[in-house]
């Protein structure tokens, strides 16, 4: 008889902890007051049938833990969410257009092997306050200087202005493996859309298969990427630079930019620096809000209060 209560118990705590990682998902979405369909949700859990998520929810909801309104499923109170997310998936619709034709103009650039859609945008919401992100893969040893070109056209041409042209995260193909390994940069990275580089992006894909382990369904698809075709002058340009020439004002961009960020943002831990502004040879990220480090440290708040308001554990995330 024993045996058998434990044997209940046992399979109640995994259920428990599956309806939990279930959970997770829309509370790391109610961060951004982005509800989320069933279906939607079953794409960010390791399930293979969809009956499993559906009782998950229904679960939820019958423990008034969710609500669900219309086809959409919201943690607290925030009913004004789901009119919110419609309104900016319309517009999203619109800016993803402007994004199309503004990656082709980056995949012309120097050193430019791959550009793909990030941020909100790539999770189909879009705003008066939203830019358009892009995160740029670039040759190796070549980074900065492409970077820099990069920068140079938003100053001078778009007035500095990021509204559509938001180039903050580069990483170069010889170190296509994102570092931080984390359920932000999973979410990141399965939300990505690719649009220039085929033949980088499958690379890049394949080198973070670790995503995986948060979302066993992710599954890029990359028919509609195109190949990327430079203009003559940028292939006439790489040439010239493809030498110790190009590498040496690779690394003195790269010095430059490092020493004016250190300078300008200061007030930054170390820690928090080395993380949100990354600038080593292969990488080049400037995020000075430490954004992922914000989410996660919302998202562990989030857990938090799951636990006291609903006696349920949840595994927080690493910072």
């Amino acid at each position: 008889m024993l045996d058998f209560i434990q044997i209940l118990l046992s399979n109640f705590t995994s259920l428990n902890k599956t309806a939990l990682e279930t959970l997770k998902t829309i509370l790391y979405f109610s961060i951004f007051k982005y509800p989320l369909k069933k279906e939607e949700i079953h794409s960010y859990t390791n399930h293979i049938d969809m009956a499993q998520t559906e009782a998950e929810l229904q679960s939820l909801v019958a423990d008034k833990i969710l609500m669900q309104v219309d086809d959409f499923y919201v943690y607290g109170s925030d009913l004004d969410c789901v009119p919110r997310r419609l309104k900016g998936n319309v517009m999203a619709q619109k800016a993803i257009v402007i994004a199309q034709r503004k990656a082709a103009l980056i995949a012309k650039f120097p050193f430019v092997e791959a550009v793909g859609i990030s941020g909100s945008l790539s999770k189909g919401y879009y705003d008066k306050d939203s830019d358009i992100d892009f995160f740029v893969v670039t040759r190796p040893n070549k980074l900065w200087i492409c970077r820099t070109f990069l920068i140079l056209y938003k100053k001078i041409f778009l007035l500095n202005s990021r509204k559509y042209f938001c180039v903050n995260y580069f990483i170069s193909s010889a170190q296509l493996k994102i570092s931080e390994q984390n359920r932000f940069t999973a979410t990141e990275i399965k939300t990505l859309i690719p649009l220039q580089g085929d033949i980088t992006f499958a690379k890049f894909y394949a080198e973070n298969n670790w995503v995986n382990d948060y979302f066993q369904s992710f599954r890029p698809d990359l028919k509609q990427v195109a190949r990327i075709k430079k203009p003559y002058f940028t292939a006439v340009l790489e040439l010239l630079l493809n030498n110790f020439v190009g590498h040496g004002i690779d690394y003195i961009f790269r010095c430059l930019t490092l020493f004016r960020w250190h300078a300008k943002f200061d007030y930054l831990a170390d820690e928090d620096f080395r993380v949100a502004l990354k600038s080593t040879k292969n990488v080049s990220k400037h995020h000075p809000s430490n954004f992922q480090k914000k989410v996660l440290l919302s998202l562990n708040a989030k857990l938090e209060e799951v636990r006291l308001k609903f006696n349920l554990a949840l595994p927080k995330e690493h910072v």
